[in-house]
């Protein structure tokens, strides 16, 4: 495998977070009736005409200058022209030779992945297959999308993961997409070649469907791995588009790569150049905020966070904005950093509810840690209690009401602790015999017993102290 290199180039299609379609009014909603959002102009009616929706260019721009993209003053809109169902005019109004924005790049690492071009395009519609039909929706025919065209910078399947997630990111960081794969906001194409080290670079092939970060890195490594046998066997590497199966984990052929001039691109004539001035730039440009890495590099040294701890908190935008707004009421950055990564994020995760959809506001859960710092319950029963706070009920109210504050008396925890062992004769003997893992059940029991309000290090001690004595 080291004699062969692979040279990867990734073309991303984000789905801009617009209220309406590039070129029309009608809206952008992802969960409505099959062609219930279409007009005349995006069905392709004759004699319409496409009007520029000022919010995608807005957006874009913001994406290309997040990106370090030089943006071009003006910019041209091109037919792209090909058949396909899901295709109503015939042809697709992107840009071409003149794009919005040209050389980025974006570190990855220690190495830069350069970005050749940022461009605005409008989206097909959707083909819905059945056993023996296939039925056209034209919701999205019109979508306005930003396309990000790479540098074939990339040379492994790990190294294509890392770019896209981190442009996921920036992405969801900047306001301009959802970037939520499985809904098709961002879609991935990369473009995958092979040759051995020393000798001319080889044939690249497209891979189409992939609809998961996981997915995009296991289509690559597939492919390398074929075209490295193809070459080992002596065998030409045709030029074609691939459709990845992900039941099979295989790539299929869906068709002939065409050359750009098989797609007659020309100047769109119902449109004019794009004209983007210095005022437009600079307000877009402050329209963006704190980036990721800046963003991670200051919460690590402000709050004094780990370096995985401030990874997972500035992975999603609204859970750094939600632990820094916690932490303002709280003053205790460690312990809030340490609750919401382990005890909210569980709560969460165990119930299905993302990030966005958090139902407990940062004022309940200021108040909440802010009754374990003062000792009034503990690690247990805060997180017992997260589902009794999630439509802003006060913390304390609910611990009062079910009698949860943390239990002090020492003669009472003696008590509960002596009937445990009392309880499970079997187990102390075998605890005494040399299976110590035992201790750990023994204080699951006792903070059972006491509804989580027993201090466990109080509880280990006692523990401790009876069993020696046994």
């Amino acid at each position: 495998m080291q004699e062969y290199e692979a040279v990867i180039g990734m073309e991303l299609h984000v789905q801009l977070k617009t209220m309406t379609k590039l070129f029309c009014s009608c809206p952008v909603e992802s969960e409505s009736e099959a062609n219930t959002l279409v007009c005349p102009i995006c069905a392709g009616f004759p004699g319409t005409l496409p009007v520029l929706n000022e919010e995608a260019v807005k957006l874009a721009v913001r994406t290309a200058l997040t990106l370090g993209c030089k943006v071009n003053k003006m910019s041209v809109f091109s037919r792209k022209n090909y058949f396909y169902p899901d295709l109503p005019k015939g042809y697709q109004i992107t840009q071409y030779e003149h794009p919005l924005a040209e050389e980025g790049k974006l570190i990855i690492g220690n190495r830069n992945i350069r970005i050749r071009r940022v461009h605005l395009e409008e989206d097909s519609g959707k083909l819905i297959h059945t056993e023996d039909t296939t039925f056209v929706d034209l919701n999205r025919a019109g979508v306005p999308l930003v396309e990000i065209v790479t540098e074939p910078d990339i040379h492994s399947p790990k190294e294509a993961y890392s770019y896209i997630t981190k442009l996921r990111e920036i992405l969801r960081y900047i306001g301009v997409s959802n970037a939520d794969m499985e809904k098709g906001e961002l879609r991935c194409e990369p473009n995958v070649s092979v040759h051995r080290k020393g000798e001319p670079l080889g044939t690249r092939r497209e891979i189409k469907n992939l609809n998961s970060i996981r997915q995009v890195e296991d289509g690559i490594k597939y492919e390398i791995e074929q075209q490295i046998n193809s070459l080992k066997k002596g065998r030409p590497v045709e030029r074609v588009t691939l459709l990845w199966d992900e039941k099979q984990k295989v790539t299929k052929v869906m068709r002939k790569k065409e050359t750009e001039e098989d797609y007659r691109y020309f100047d769109e004539p119902d449109l004019p150049p794009l004209c983007i001035s210095d005022s437009f730039l600079k307000e877009q440009w402050n329209c963006i905020g704190e980036l990721p890495d800046e963003r991670r590099e200051r919460m690590r040294k402000q709050y004094r966070l780990t370096q995985n701890d401030a990874d997972t908190l500035v992975s999603r935008k609204l859970l750094a904005d939600y632990f820094e707004d916690v932490t303002k009421i709280t003053k205790d950055t460690r312990l809030t950093a340490g609750f919401i990564l382990v005890e909210l994020l569980g709560f969460l995760n165990e119930n299905s509810i993302r990030i966005e959809d958090n139902p407990i506001s940062h004022t309940s859960l200021s108040e909440l840690i802010s009754l374990m710092k003062k000792g009034v319950i503990t690690r247990t029963v805060a997180r017992n209690i997260l589902p009794k706070i999630i439509k802003g009920q006060s913390p304390m109210k609910v611990v009062k009401q079910l009698g949860l504050e943390k239990m002090e008396e020492k003669e009472e925890m003696e008590k509960i602790v002596q009937g445990i062992l009392n309880k499970y004769p079997d187990e102390v003997k075998r605890y005494k015999e040399g299976k110590s893992g035992l201790f750990g059940f023994f204080v699951g029991e006792v903070m059972k017993a006491t509804r989580g309000k027993a201090n466990p290090n109080i509880v280990g001690e006692l523990l401790k102290e009876r069993l020696s004595k046994i």
